[in-house]
């Protein structure tokens, strides 16, 4: 056990998982899905790419309360390939691919949402990092999963790319330094988040996105330089 803690007045403990954990992993991602009012927001992971971190290549954790699986969330240790987040945003050597982790999947039960149990996972498994081994952490979010954002920003990661991935897909690139150092700047401006080709301009010119904030039904992205 690496953690406990009290969800209302359920207590939860947090383990490493390995790959005996896969079919309670598998059931959970179903449940998160089911409850979802639009599926394509969450791409779950396969028994394959569970195993892949799970053998080895990344972290998970898990959330039990009364010994059922209620959360988890992931990092992985990607293989280098075209598709990898580190060219995304301006590394260039393998040494430099090697240290990079991305942020994978995270999942809450729909029963204990509302306890920010993404902050805690995010807090408890970055601890888990060894950062004389890797110095970034890189994830990517689709514009318009208002959850995943926050949860970005929350744990100090900024935006870096907007881009087509994954065959064609619009996504925001996150990342974060590690360890973390405040990022300081002296011009911003906010840009509505259906407004891609603004923000492409801004973090080509060296902007970077660090915040949302709500307009009536939209969402601004604060980007500062």
């Amino acid at each position: 056990m690496i953690a406990t803690g009290l969800l209302g007045n359920e207590q939860y403990e947090v383990y490493l998982l390995d790959e005996t954990h896969i079919p309670e992993l598998i059931t959970l991602q179903q449940e998160v899905v089911d409850a979802l009012p639009d599926k394509a927001i969450l791409q779950p992971l396969d028994h394959e790419e569970l195993s892949f971190i799970l053998i080895g290549n990344g972290l998970m954790i898990g959330v039990f309360v009364e010994g059922k699986l209620i959360a988890f969330r992931a990092l992985l240790e990607p293989m280098i390939d075209e598709e990898h987040l580190g060219y995304d945003i301006g590394l260039k050597t393998e040494e430099e691919l090697r240290k990079v982790l991305y942020q994978e999947i995270s999942n809450v039960h729909p029963d204990y949402r509302g306890y920010r149990l993404q902050r805690t996972m995010a807090d408890i498994i970055m601890q888990q990092v060894d950062e004389s081994k890797f110095n970034t952490v890189c994830a990517t979010v689709m514009p318009g999963n208002i959850a995943s954002l926050k949860d970005k920003f929350s744990q100090n990661m900024h935006i870096a790319a907007l881009k087509l991935k994954y065959g064609g897909k619009l996504r925001y690139v996150f990342m974060k330094s590690l360890p973390y150092k405040e990022y300081e700047w002296t011009e911003q401006q906010f840009v509505p988040m259906e407004n891609t080709e603004a923000q492409q301009q801004l973090l080509k010119s060296g902007y970077i996105g660090i915040s949302m904030k709500a307009d009536g039904l939209d969402w601004l992205i604060q980007y500062v330089k």
